[in-house]
């Protein structure tokens, strides 16, 4: 997603289906260059509205297993503390 300004900027999202039951999602921080993972168990009924729930309320992914299921975030973001 780009945008004109920073302001306007929203967050990137991704996520990866580990299990029928067990979803890893990734966000961007829309102010600052930085990212963070967490992963978490769903219904697994929708992923591609279940993601949200473990943005929400997932346990943060440690660093090292985040940046192998998200490269692409990693490449071109700081890994948020």
């Amino acid at each position: 997603m780009v945008n004109e300004s920073k302001a306007e900027k929203e967050s990137e999202v991704d996520y990866v289906t580990l299990d029928t039951h067990v979803i890893a999602a990734a966000k961007t921080s829309p102010w600052v260059e930085e990212w963070t993972a967490y992963i978490g168990a769903v219904a697994g009924i929708n992923h591609s509205k279940e993601y949200v729930q473990v943005l929400m309320n997932g346990t943060k992914l440690p660093k090292r297993i985040a940046e192998m299921l998200f490269p692409q975030f990693a490449e071109k973001y700081y890994w948020r503390e």
